[in-house]
């Protein structure tokens, strides 16, 4: 996650939508998250596995935003060296970094049959460019989401939740009783 300045005013928000994926998945055999985060300069840490609510929520509870830049190729490159890993959700609204080097990680990803999940905090366009082309070259998806819009959060993060612990046929069901917006998600990872 992008813990930089720009992110505080939805953080706690999406502390508490992030722990929520753990009810989602409860009937699909649970979930295991591992939180990754950059702020300042060059602050990049990763915490402990976990596959409960209450610690997540916890851990996250404890980071702060700080002003810097973006760090989304520690991200990319972490995951790339995790390959057990089911998907990378990545949640932030900049990119201060090379865009070909982003696009180029997030097509390693896809290599290893990782998809990038990319939701989108804001609406710069050249942003939302990037961020579309990372989630594609994973073979992902990219949604946006606005700051007054944690239902749609919500249910992106609940949609990728349910993708990992059920797969496609889990986040097929899912999405037929959920809105428009997961709906797109689960269209683009057909593609």
């Amino acid at each position: 996650m992008d813990a930089t300045a720009s992110r505080e005013p939805t953080w706690k928000q999406a502390c508490q939508l992030q722990a929520e994926m753990f009810n989602i998945t409860d009937c699909l055999g649970g979930l295991s998250i591992q939180l990754c985060y950059y702020r300042g300069l060059t602050e990049f840490k990763i915490l402990q596995w976990c596959d409960n609510r209450s610690k997540l929520l916890k851990m996250m509870s404890q980071v702060h935003c700080l002003g810097g830049h973006t760090q989304i190729h520690k991200v990319l490159r972490h995951a790339l060296a995790q390959p057990d890993i089911e998907a990378v959700v990545f949640v932030g609204d900049a990119i201060e970094e090379n865009p070909d080097v982003l696009c180029q990680l997030s097509g390693k990803l896809a290599l290893l049959n990782i998809p990038l999940f990319i939701f989108h905090e804001g609406f710069d366009p050249y942003v939302q460019s990037i961020f579309k082309q990372m989630a594609q070259l994973s073979r992902g998806a990219y949604a946006p989401f606005d700051l007054n819009s944690a239902t749609e959060l919500k249910q992106l993060l609940s949609a990728v939740a349910v993708f990992v612990a059920g797969g496609q046929k889990a986040l097929k069901a899912f999405s037929k009783d959920a809105d428009k917006i997961v709906s797109n998600l689960t269209r683009q990872l057909k593609k």
